[in-house]
Formats: C-alpha cells, sequence, structure tokens
C-alpha cells in the first residue's frame, strides 16, 4: 500500500491486519512493486497521487482506477464526476500515456468489491469495466472474476471515454446510498427482447 510518505501509520495497521505478504511504503514504492497498480485514491487527488507514484512506474503497467471526483463543496450529497466531457479516467490516461488505465469498481461500495456474494447473496449486479487497451481489460476481467465476480457480471463499455458514464453514474449511487444507507446494494442491466 503507497501513501504520501512511508511509514503511514493507516498503512502500517493494513500490514499487521493483512500479514506477512503485505507492505507498505511511498506511492512510488507500491507502483514500483506491483505487477498491477490500483489507484484508490479520492478522486480530486488522483492526478497528484500518481504523480508521486511515477510515470516511470506506472509505464506499461494496467492501472485500475476504482476513483470518483466528489465535490462536497455545496454540501451533502456530494456533486460527481469530472464533468459531462471528460472522465477522471481519461485525465489519468492522458497524463500517464505509457500505462494501461481501466476504469472498474467506481460504481460499488468498497464492501462489495472483494468477495461480493457475501454480502449479495442470490446476485451480484453488473460491475463495468472501460479502457483503450484490450488485453489490460481482459487482465482486470480476470482479476474481477478472481474477487469472486462472477462472469457473467462483467460489462465492457468500451473505450476509457466511457467511463464518463460510470463516474455520473456515482450522482446516483450517493443518493441510493442516502436512501438505504448502510445496507449494500449493486445494480444490474436487465435486457430484454428487441421491439418488432
Amino acid at each position: 500500500m503507497g501513501s504520501r510518505t512511508a511509514g503511514n501509520p493507516k498503512a502500517q495497521d493494513w500490514v499487521r491486519e493483512v500479514g506477512e505478504r503485505a507492505s507498505e511504503g511511498t506511492f512510488a514504492d507500491a507502483a514500483a512493486f506491483g505487477d498491477v497498480v490500483l489507484n484508490a485514491t479520492a478522486g480530486n487527488a488522483s492526478l497528484a497521487a500518481l504523480a508521486a507514484a511515477g510515470p516511470e512506474n506506472l509505464a506499461g503497467k494496467v492501472l485500475v482506477d476504482v476513483a470518483n471526483i466528489l465535490d462536497f463543496s455545496e454540501g451533502a450529497p456530494p456533486a460527481a464526476g469530472a464533468g459531462l466531457d471528460e472522465s477522471l479516467g481519461e485525465r489519468i490516461q492522458a497524463a500517464f500515456p505509457d500505462a494501461r488505465v481501466v476504469k472498474t469498481l467506481n460504481t460499488v461500495n468498497n464492501a462489495v468489491m472483494v468477495d461480493p456474494t457475501e454480502l449479495l447473496p442470490g446476485d451480484t449486479g453488473n460491475v463495468f469495466v472501460s479502457g483503450d487497451d484490450e488485453g489490460a481489460k481482459r487482465e482486470v476481467a480476470a482479476l474481477l472474476h478472481s474477487f469472486g465476480w462472477p462472469e457473467d457480471s462483467v460489462v465492457d463499455l468500451g473505450g476509457i471515454a466511457t467511463a464518463r458514464g460510470t463516474e455520473l453514474y456515482v450522482a446516483l449511487w450517493v443518493r441510493l446510498w442516502g436512501v438505504m444507507g448502510e445496507v449494500p446494494f449493486n445494480v444490474r442491466v436487465v435486457t430484454g427482447s428487441a421491439p418488432p
């Protein structure tokens, strides 16, 4: 786990909790170490955190972006998304062109990102992937399956520009969270037959 500084108390607590296979350090340490880099920073700080990780440590690697930009300047619930014409995922891909950016898991609560069937028994709903690198999306889909997402739950939306939709969906998600409370939830795309 990377932080602004090595020895971050929360990161050290996480290492103790996870065990001997876990380690912590700076953002650059974590990015250099990992085969896959996970951006789970606050969306407003993601570009700065990834710059601290170092473009050389991101080059050629799959960079899974789960972050969302949330604007609390008008109070809660926050406004969500980078805007209609651009997503955070696109900003990250533009800033780090040698990284293989895939946007996913930004439409679910962290409690269901791994082992979703534990808290969403019967139907996990869908998880979406967006990215320009087809190989990176396949790797991320395999990672999602290893996390417990069923084969039919992963929906490939297309290129990184499609992250605009999932990031803007978060505006609805925060309102659903307000209505549902602390209950884990997700959505599923339900299809019917084409109209005649």
